[in-house]
């Protein structure tokens, strides 16, 4: 699906965005761009995080090249300060201080180990909009995650994670077999979900879970993803011996996990890919915390080269449209969302309309 011809917005920014791990934020600046606009992120000497836009009211020189003074960012270029707040509390050579002499700050709020930032109109930063990904912190689930900068359209992520027939062919030595691409699923959707079940029963477990499960035979297995718009996606998966009750609602014969994937948009053609893989079992296993992070790093590293080959062909071929076979059916969902939202933040009410048709297709 290429672009609207009505804009050229790819990204909503009216939209919680994961920022940084919670481990990345410090009492030191971290500079980061996001959604296009470059940000400059830090920690209070109390633990509360701080996003300011990253150029100083003054020179424009990025606040990400100064120092932090206490709890305020200093220019490197000409000394002016700034409070977490983007008030200049100083200036050098004068007492008065210029009113208008600001930088933009944005909502932040740290949940579930991520640190989520609004890039958009702060008044409408609602925390309940942030998806609910409590296993990332929860005493029942253990595991890790990291991060993939990849040269790439977020969406192509997102329309990734939406159709796992995939692992079959680009997966096939760890997550991936056949049953995966040969299997049905269900797709529904709401207003800011888009929800994809698929069971794939009676079946040779692909070789990550035959190593995990321990034990020989078939297994029913399943994946239940959910795309939280704009940019998050949320996968349930696992794996139980065949017969044991799991697609009847008893997985205890099993082993289940669950991944997190958020993408951040950097620009229109690459993004930063925070993830996580979750399980609820062997809590205090660090070592299969480390194998299952480590695992994740490298099956995540199979899908950044076939995407960022994929980006060099949409850059390649920029009047060619995507195709969309029935296994599209989540990721033409979760796209259509995506349109609906920036639809919704652009100012021409007939560019609006025109979006929304043609989101509706």
């Amino acid at each position: 699906m290429n672009l609207s011809p009505a804009t050229d917005r790819t990204f909503p920014m009216n939209s919680w965005y994961v920022a940084a791990w919670d481990y990345e934020l410090e009492h030191k600046l971290l500079a980061r761009k996001i959604c296009d606009q470059p940000v400059v992120l830090y920690r209070c000497k109390d633990g509360t995080p701080v996003a300011l836009e990253d150029a100083c009211w003054h020179r424009l020189l990025p606040l990400s090249a100064g120092s932090l003074v206490n709890d305020e960012v200093r220019c490197g270029y000409h000394g002016l300060v700034f409070n977490p707040q983007g008030r200049c509390t100083h200036m050098p050579s004068q007492e008065t201080l210029n009113p208008s002499a600001c930088v933009k700050t944005y909502p932040l709020v740290e949940r579930h180990r991520f640190v989520w930032i609004w890039m958009g109109e702060a008044a409408k930063a609602d925390p309940d909009l942030i998806p609910d990904v409590f296993q990332n912190h929860h005493p029942q689930w253990s595991g890790d995650g990291g991060i993939t900068d990849l040269a790439c359209d977020y969406r192509l992520l997102v329309d990734n994670l939406m159709d796992l027939t995939h692992e079959t062919y680009v997966h096939g030595s760890s997550i991936g077999n056949d049953a995966v691409a040969e299997a049905p699923f269900t797709v529904r959707h709401t207003d800011d979900n888009v929800f994809l079940t698929r069971w794939m029963l009676d079946i040779d477990p692909p070789p990550f879970f035959k190593k995990q499960l321990g034990k020989p035979g078939n297994v029913d297995r399943w994946q239940m993803i959910t795309f939280h718009s704009a940019a998050t996606v949320t996968i349930d998966v696992g794996v139980a011996p065949t017969g044991t009750g799991a697609p009847e609602g008893d997985r205890s014969a099993g082993l289940s996990g669950f991944v997190i994937h958020s993408a951040t948009p950097v620009n229109a053609t690459s993004c930063r890919y925070f993830w996580a893989f979750l399980r609820n079992y062997k809590l205090a296993d660090q070592r299969l915390t480390t194998e299952w992070r480590e695992a994740a790093r490298r099956i995540f590293g199979e899908d950044k080269s076939v995407l960022e080959l994929q980006q060099k062909a949409v850059e390649q071929y920029p009047d060619r449209e995507f195709y969309f076979l029935n296994i599209d059916g989540g990721a033409m969902w979760a796209r259509r969302l995506i349109d609906r939202q920036i639809a919704a933040e652009i100012a021409q009410p007939d560019t609006a309309k025109l979006i929304l048709r043609q989101a509706a297709g």
